[in-house]
């Protein structure tokens, strides 16, 4: 089993709810990127998206297209940020890693070779929101040679007749989009959203995670007997930028959030 899903077995043993953050590779450095997410896993946060830095990250919103932005500036790289994942695991860091990125990085890195390093390295899982189901079967062809990564799918409020085959395979859990556009929007969620949220709850043999404007746990309060669990982004990057990248700070918000959640 892989690790994503072990950890999603325990959290439905308990009966709690998942939290997933996201985290920028390279903010504010390297070093602080490790600190951060070993705070957080001290915190009680159940998975990281570690996110890969783009030129182009077409479905994020401002805060983390300039978190990525800086984070190239400051040199990082598809490699270094390997590097900092299996010297996070030598190190004893053992919660689930989940890479967010867009799929020019992994094709410039050569695809049986990227899936390759994901394993060696320690990366438990991908989100690849510009790959859509129809031109996965490269990257599945190597994937599917291990349990070690998995491929998270995602579906959206528009997703509609595609919902299924989608899921068919669906690995870990499936990210559910909660609104339109990019990350970011305030809890601005679609309009149908306790509807699309259900239909996907029927048809889901996975856990499903609910993403895009949450900032607090108050957020998936109309929600919380649909969801597994739920993914703050954009607003944590926030919070870590507006104090310093403080580990305290990071660790006090995942601990508040991951209680709330569980006594919605």
């Amino acid at each position: 089993m892989n690790r994503i899903e072990e950890k999603l077995k325990q959290i439905k043993e308990k009966k709690q709810k998942a939290f997933i953050t996201y985290t920028t590779a390279g903010l504010p450095d390297l070093e602080g990127t490790k600190r951060l997410i070993k705070a957080q896993e001290k915190a009680g946060v159940d998975l990281i998206e570690l996110g890969v830095p783009f030129s182009d990250p077409v479905a994020d919103g401002p805060v983390i297209q300039n978190a990525s932005y800086q984070a190239i500036c400051k040199g990082v790289t598809l490699k270094k940020v390997f590097h900092t994942v299996e010297q996070m695991r030598e190190e004893g860091v053992q919660i689930p890693i989940i890479f967010m990125m867009y799929y020019n990085t992994v094709l410039h890195y050569g695809v049986k070779e990227f899936v390759k390093k994901c394993n060696e390295a320690g990366v438990d899982g991908l989100i690849i929101p510009d790959l859509p189901l129809e031109e996965q079967d490269e990257i599945n062809e190597y994937l599917n040679l291990s349990d070690a990564t998995i491929l998270i799918q995602l579906v959206s409020p528009v997703s509609g007749k595609r919902i299924p085959k989608i899921l068919e395979n669906a690995r870990g859990f499936v990210y559910c989009v909660s609104s339109m556009g990019v990350t970011g929007q305030s809890a601005t969620f679609h309009r149908e959203v306790i509807s699309y949220l259900r239909q996907v709850k029927e048809m889901s043999k996975i856990p499903v995670m609910m993403g895009f404007g949450i900032r607090e746990a108050q957020d998936v309060a109309p929600m919380k007997d649909i969801i597994d669990g739920a993914i703050v982004g954009s607003h944590f990057i926030t919070l870590l930028e507006e104090n310093n990248f403080s580990t305290i700070a990071a660790a006090n918000y995942c601990n508040k959030f991951k209680q709330d959640l569980n006594n919605l």
